[in-house]
């Protein structure tokens, strides 16, 4: 059987032969570069042929990629290769519309490429595929199709987990007008994302499409163009005949149009549906009919799941051949202009691929991570807005300004954040706040109650029932200009999501070398101690698989006037650094007013009032108790901040040990500085750590953090149970409880 290798040639050298005049196609009648080449559609003879150069510049870089690998001077070999009529897409969509691109668009970013020519997608494209510190887009961390003058963000999608965020970003055009934010796309401009038809089946590809959709049923924009490239197999498993068609031909609000056949016809439906989704400002699917050559990639042999017959059989559908004998046939070009052409193409590439492969790597920890979590504190601290005027509070406070309400003249955590987020809103107008039930319901604990009255069904609304689209909105919407705020209802419902966060919105600014961001701060109810109401999907004690996302903003406030303070910093770094954050509010604390004794009151707290003094609690800055106190530093964080102070009372009362308490605030990263701090202050060091025992909190981090930098005092951690939160009292006999910490800080104690 042939290898993958000799299949490149075979299939290179029939279009050579095609070319060289040996396919027995008599040229036409030669036309001029401004005629047209049917009556009905507007292709030119001119642009039919820069349609073709920029496909075959396609596949010819695809082939330098495997002449790379086996040089071992290149590191990318998924190919375009039959995939080449999408630059039929990229010569009709304009520069303001923006294009979220899988992994075989490289007809489309070369025919894109051509309406800016300062951009040179040849050599871009080949330092990509050398992994070069130089490629202009990704510098060298990953292959990816990107640019920022031709606004292509780049994407690290293999399963379609860029739809969310590339329907969230045709919803925000709107309402970033309505909300008076600049940008660099036209009131016209619409949003393209191409997808393969295997892709289509996935979750997230399916949460985008629908979204779009939702958006058009509740009277809604939705301009963007779905494009499914359909090559009929997914690696090795077939996608069955008509499958694409048949899912998305008769969808409501989604207009469905098919673009197969020549050249031509491809380019009329191609620019009908741009039309069609331009003017009607509805999503469409352009179903492209695509052939897949030279397998998944240059690694995949392609001979262990496909019969040679049904090899040579897509092969003989290959665009470029298709396409080139089409050219001669009406006359737009000649064999002789096309191997000239050709031969153009390949001198550039060879010249290129020298260069590429001579320019420097990625040399250093400090190089690959730069742009992975930018924080500068100047910066942030310089950029926030001024607090808004007296008259305007007042007016959205309806005169009780929450800094000087006698009824309660203390407040809590939860009237903190509503306070917090309508002062944060006043004085920015690009932020936006939406998720499930956050608008007319005020949130299933009244945290946002009132912010949709007070701004408006534009800034603040109420979303569809799914935590990818609400993620996927705020990508969009923060690419917009806007600063999204979203919420979500439940902890665990997070993980029905996640990959917006970790495999997207985290990797956006290190895979585009900081050119795109998507700045944002999430807004997450969890944790646990909720008396036994609600389950496990209602407590969830785990925050693993956020401390693992790298450049994530974690952080969790213990009490209501931190909370504030942590949600301005929080929102100050966003948007300053272009960073993403999740803040997750302790449901528990949301509306608990007592420390120590009912009634005693002690855990609520004054409204720290917006000023140009008043400090935000930005990343590293932690809270402590009793600096004095110097026998044993307890180191904990939300609810067990508030368990750790009832302990260490009990501890002084009882027994006369005197404990000081961190809370750490800032989950991820972790405030090292600070812990390494206190504890060369402090005797002993206990750990209280409200989250599952592994891998779930942060207690592990904390002790090998401080083991690591040479600490050789005692150390001791009190951590919940691996398990889900049962309902009921049980939920008492899986986390961490007042007595333990008392328990744990005795045995540490006696050390």
């Amino acid at each position: 059987m042939s290898s993958p290798v000799n299949r490149v040639e075979i299939v290179q050298q029939r279009l050579r032969d095609c070319l060289a005049g040996e396919s027995g196609i008599v040229a036409g009648r030669r036309r001029s570069a401004d005629e047209r080449l049917t009556e009905a559609t507007g292709l030119t003879a001119g642009a039919a042929v820069e349609i073709f150069e920029d496909q075959l510049m396609s596949r010819l870089l695809d082939v330098a990629a495997r002449e790379m690998k086996r040089l071992n001077q290149g590191y990318y070999t998924i190919s375009s290769a039959g995939h080449e009529n999408n630059a039929i897409i990229g010569s009709l969509l304009r520069l303001d519309d923006p294009c979220f691109l899988h992994y075989r668009a490289g007809g489309m970013m070369m025919a894109r490429s051509r309406k800016l020519p300062e951009v040179d997608p040849v050599l871009d494209t080949l330092l990509s595929f050398a992994a070069s510190k130089d490629d202009p887009i990704a510098g060298g961390r990953h292959k990816v199709w990107g640019s920022r003058p031709l606004w292509v963000p780049p994407q690290t999608s293999t399963i379609a987990s860029h739809l969310p965020k590339a329907a969230g970003l045709a919803f925000a055009l709107r309402l970033a007008r309505r909300t008076g934010v600049a940008t660099d796309l036209a009131d016209d401009s619409i949003i393209a994302c191409s997808f393969g038809d295997a892709s289509a089946n996935h979750a997230t590809a399916l949460a985008g499409i629908n979204s779009a959709l939702y958006t058009i049923r509740r009277g809604g924009t939705c301009p963007i163009l779905f494009i499914c490239e359909d090559n009929g197999i997914g690696i090795s498993v077939d996608t069955p005949l008509d499958w694409i068609s048949d899912s998305w031909s008769n969808r409501p609000h989604l207009k469905y149009i098919r673009a197969a056949g020549e050249m031509d016809e491809v380019w009329s439906a191609v620019a009908g549906a741009i039309e069609y989704c331009r003017e009607h400002r509805s999503p469409v699917f352009l179903h492209l009919a695509t052939t897949r050559l030279w397998g998944h990639a240059g690694t995949d042999v392609e001979t262990t799941y496909r019969t040679l017959a049904e090899i040579e059989a897509a092969e003989t559908r290959d665009p470029l051949l298709v396409n080139a004998r089409w050219l001669i046939r009406t006359g737009a070009a000649t064999a002789a202009d096309l191997r000239g052409m050709m031969d153009r193409l390949q001198e550039r590439i060879d010249v290129a691929m020298q260069i590429a492969m001579a320019r420097p790597k990625l040399t250093s920890v400090a190089e690959i991570t730069g742009p992975l979590a930018p924080y500068d504190e100047s910066k942030v601290r310089s950029k926030r807005p001024a607090p808004a005027e007296a008259t305007a509070r007042g007016r959205i406070f309806e005169n009780i300004l929450p800094e000087e309400a006698t009824a309660p003249p203390k407040r809590t955590m939860a009237a903190h954040i509503n306070a917090a987020l309508t002062d944060e809103m006043l004085c920015r107008p690009e932020m936006i706040i939406f998720g499930e039930d956050v608008a007319r319901k005020g949130g299933v604990y009244n945290v946002t109650t009132g912010l949709q009255k007070r701004f408006g069904i534009a800034r603040v609304f109420d979303t569809l029932l799914d935590e990818t689209t609400i993620l996927g909105t705020a990508q969009g919407a923060a690419m917009a200009g806007l600063l999204p705020v979203p919420e979500i209802q439940y902890l665990a419902y997070l993980h029905n999501a996640i990959d917006q966060l970790r495999g997207e919105a985290c990797s956006l600014s290190f895979f585009s070398a900081g050119q795109f961001v998507n700045p944002m701060v999430v807004r997450i109810q969890g944790l646990a101690y909720q008396k036994g109401f609600g389950g496990h999907f209602h407590n969830d004690n785990s925050i693993g698989a956020l401390r693992e996302i790298p450049g994530l903003l974690l952080a969790t406030p213990s009490r209501g006037d931190d909370a504030a303070r942590l949600l301005r910093g929080m929102i100050a770094t966003a948007k300053a650094c272009g960073r993403v954050g999740v803040i997750v509010e302790p449901i528990a604390l949301y509306h608990e007013k007592d420390l120590y004794a009912d009634g005693d009151g002690l855990w609520l707290s004054d409204y720290p009032a917006p000023t140009e003094n008043d400090p935000m609690i930005l990343p590293g800055e932690v809270g402590v108790s009793s600096e004095e106190s110097r026998e044993l530093l307890i180191i904990s964080y939300a609810n067990g901040y508030r368990l750790a102070l009832r302990a260490a009372r009990r501890l002084a009362e009882d027994y006369g040990r005197q404990v000081r308490v961190l809370d750490l605030r800032w989950l991820n990263p972790l405030p090292f500085e600070a812990i390494r701090q206190h504890a060369a202050e402090c005797e002993r060091v206990l750990v209280v750590d409200e989250c599952r025992a592994t891998g779930g909190g942060i207690a592990d981090a904390v002790i090998a953090g401080l083991v690591e930098s040479g600490d050789d005092r005692p150390h001791l951690s009190v951590r919940a149970v691996d398990s889900y939160v049962p309902l009921a009292a049980a939920a008492n006999l899986v986390l961490v409880t007042e007595d333990q910490i008392v328990q744990a800080a005795l045995k540490i104690l006696s050390l």
